[in-house]
């Protein structure tokens, strides 16, 4: 679940994307399954209707910064990409599947294709640590608005407000760090549009290693056809381990590492679910705009989702054109072509979805109501009477370039592999220069590390078709204005022709070849006088010992250009409206309605969500069950179809009801299940658990009909699809034969 396409236009939301390609309705709650809700105060507003609902605990159960909770067991996966959780008391980790595709994809060949077979270690010496995988521990949240907040005032603008407050933010972080002697992260975060701050302490682990992985006809059974579906047949998950040193603290992957101790593990419920029984998500949700304007909605459907499907279509062609030729190609661009599909489908569903429920009108009925609001009263006159017209004046000056924006992204940044990789690069590379030779080292070390991650992926013949086929298709979709500067030169120098341009860059740019690239950052010198002609002007570096000005390849300058369009409304006085006009509507809503308890937007920070299994009907005459079996993966199999496959083994076991324990008392195998709670993405791989706390499944998915649902929720069919925790701990033990992994965890019974 991708963010919208107006959190990426908020100059934040782009400092965050731009340190991303470097390194990479607002509702009252009346019922218990909408919102995403802070730990720390479920005391005050949600422990009585959780207990009403069927939690046996209490909200310090869940958030303690003193004693072990159930906080102390769930993980953010790499910076909130994936929540995971720790089940056993050996640092064994659960996650989705597809949050971990890449790291089994790094793993696999067509010798040993861990991607197709799988992978489950019969002995922790069999574990395989993953480069680049880190998990974090949430410490404990503070309060701390009135530190960031206290040199704000009315009068600033809108860039000498987010100056402040980000000095502020930067001087709380490094006091905390200076102070620190356990080796914590510190990151302060915006709620509520910045009318509110809280700081979120980590404590982040490094050595991770992969330890079982289904094959992707279990994993991720029903691919494409099937993503954001119900009924769903997938086991989406995947099993990691946290390695720590001696003394259980975080340390970098070594052989002499011992399996991580937790503070707290999760017991697995071996019941199931009935229709009504209460469950509970804890997790990382990435990204969600409940207070999204009607004007918003407007631009999103009509110009940024038909853009987003439009490209992303084309680049799952090419790039699948190339997969079907190659097993070693389909290995390399397997995560690529997934993440693509998977948010193109998105964009498809959202705009389906925002349409048929009629969410532009519902959010322009809560315009009128906060409209009448402040006409009530000459003193929210003076603070709220312009708020809707600044943001209506953002949607109507940024129209003409929306769609631009998205071209910019979709099929620039990070269209190509090359794009993006030459950005990353291009930035990270004028550290090589510096005098301090420990900032030179540093560089060094960044940018082999980038290599080390972009060629082990890159096949140069199918990035070249991506790169002509979306540059082509940006060249004669957008208007000559809002296009980046290095089409003037493909025009001006190579007769308008991408494919000669491309021809002249795929072989004269180091980037592409890894050898010349590791060259360079070992012998690269200061950048002689001059810029680029396509308008890349900071020092990059060149000269007669290193071979080659970086100022003049033809991939950093073609993609600097795409760079510069994309962030060109940074400073744009429609901006300004949009930051003010929505931190003043959110804080208008909520000062309209005192009683009631609004929850944020989602922002890559632990919350928990809380409602009931059930099941849902979404048309007419239609009517959905809650829960899938195993006989239905024997329903949807077709072996002449690679989403369908069902290999032979997993075919005899069902067949046979091989089922065990795991079974439920009918004697059938429990698949997956829905609930109504509220997820989005970054929820992918959060424990889903009953009221005692104990995992029954794990969150991977939302339903199609609800696709609408990171704008405004819909309780009557927003629905989390999970695979059942039994399904899980069958396909290690009875599929895979890992009961070495079934032997360290604690599974509970209800009693008899």
């Amino acid at each position: 679940m991708a963010p919208n396409f107006r959190k990426l236009k908020t100059d934040n939301m782009k400092r965050l994307f731009l340190f991303a390609l470097i390194a990479i309705f607002f509702s009252p709650i009346s019922k218990a399954d909408e919102g995403m809700w802070l730990l720390h105060m479920l005391k005050q507003i949600n422990e009585a209707s959780m207990q009403d609902a069927g939690f046996r605990l209490t909200a310090e159960d869940i958030y303690d910064i003193n004693n072990a909770s159930l906080k102390d067991a769930i993980l953010r996966l790499n910076g909130g990409s994936c929540t995971a959780e720790v089940i056993s008391s050996e640092g064994l980790v659960l996650t989705n599947h597809h949050c971990a595709y890449g790291a089994i994809q790094g793993f696999s060949s067509p010798e040993n294709d861990y991607l197709t077979n799988g992978f489950f270690a019969m002995k922790k010496g069999e574990e395989m640590h993953i480069d680049g995988f880190e998990v974090s521990f949430l410490v404990r949240i503070e309060d701390v608005t009135s530190k960031i907040l206290d040199g704000v005032s009315e009068e600033m603008s809108e860039d000498e407000r987010n100056a402040t407050i980000g000095q502020a933010q930067n001087a709380l972080v490094a006091e905390m760090n200076e102070g620190d002697t356990n080796g914590y992260t510190y990151e302060v975060k915006s709620f509520y549009y910045g009318n509110e701050y809280y700081m979120f302490v980590y404590n982040t682990y490094r050595d991770i290693r992969l330890v079982a992985a289904p094959p992707e006809s279990v994993g991720k059974y029903g691919g494409d056809t099937d993503n954001w579906m119900w009924p769903r047949h997938t086991g989406d998950f995947t099993m990691l381990r946290i390695y720590a040193d001696a003394d259980n603290n975080p340390a970098d992957y070594s052989k002499d590492n011992k399996p991580y101790s937790p503070k707290r593990h999760l017991k697995i419920s071996m019941d199931g679910v009935k229709q009504g029984d209460f469950t509970m998500v804890m997790g990382y949700p990435g990204s969600t705009d409940r207070f999204l304007s009607s004007w918003g909605i407007e631009q999103a459907l009509d110009l940024h989702n038909p853009s987003v499907v439009d490209v992303r279509d084309l680049k799952l062609r090419t790039m699948k054109e190339h997969m079907d030729s190659d097993p070693a190609i389909r290995i390399k661009y397997a995560a690529k072509y997934a993440q693509t599909a998977n948010y193109w489908k998105y964009y498809i569903g959202q705009s389906k979805g925002l349409r048929a429920l009629d969410v532009q009108g519902k959010k322009e009925s809560i315009e009128e109501q906060f409209t009448a609001w402040v006409n009530q009263s000459e003193e929210r006159q003076a603070e709220y009477g312009e708020t809707l017209n600044m943001i209506e004046s953002f949607y109507s000056e940024t129209d003409a370039t929306a769609k631009a924006d998205a071209y910019a992204l979709e099929a620039g940044l990070i269209g190509s592999d090359i794009t993006l990789f030459a950005v990353r690069f291009a930035r990270t590379a004028p550290g090589l220069f510096s005098p301090d030779p420990v900032q030179v080292a540093e560089t060094k070390a960044a940018l082999n590390g980038l290599c080390d991650s972009f060629y082990k992926d890159y096949d140069m013949a199918t990035d070249r078709d991506l790169f002509v086929n979306l540059m082509s298709k940006y060249k004669n979709d957008i208007d000559a204005e809002y296009l980046p500067t290095f089409f003037s030169v493909v025009d001006g120098e190579y007769g308008g022709s991408l494919e000669n341009y491309a021809k002249k860059m795929y072989s004269t740019s180091i980037l592409v070849n890894e050898a010349k690239t590791r060259h360079y950052i070992e012998n690269a010198t200061p950048p002689s006088a001059g810029g680029s002609k396509i308008g890349v002007s900071f020092p990059m570096g060149g000269g007669k010992s290193g071979g080659f000005n970086l100022m003049e390849d033809l991939a950093v300058g073609a993609a600097m250009s795409i760079l510069d369009v994309y962030f060109a409304t940074f400073t744009s006085p429609s901006q300004d409206k949009f930051d003010k006009g929505y931190r003043l509507f959110v804080k208008g809503l909520r000062e309209m309605q005192p009683d009631k308890a609004f929850y944020p937007d989602a922002n890559s920070t632990m919350r928990l969500t809380y409602g009931q299994v059930g099941d849902y009907s979404p048309a007419d005459a239609v009517q959905y069950d809650f829960i899938t079996t195993a006989n239905g993966i024997l329903q949807k199999k077709d072996n002449t179809n690679p989403e369908f496959v069902v290999p032979n083994h997993l075919d005899e076991l069902i067949r046979n009801k091989d089922f065990g324990k795991y079974a439920d008392k009918n004697g059938e195998l429990v698949v997956c299940f829905i609930h109504g709670t509220d997820i989005t993405g970054g929820n992918s791989g959060s424990p889903v658990m009953n009221g005692n706390g104990d995992l029954i499944g794990l969150a991977f998915d939302g339903n199609w009909e609800a696709m609408s649902g990171d704008i405004a929720f819909e309780s009557q069919l927003q629905r989390t699809i999970s695979v059942d925790i039994r399904y899980v701990l069958w396909i290690v033990d009875k599929f895979a034969g890992a009961s070495n992994i079934i032997d360290e965890l604690d599974l509970v019974y209800a009693p008899e």
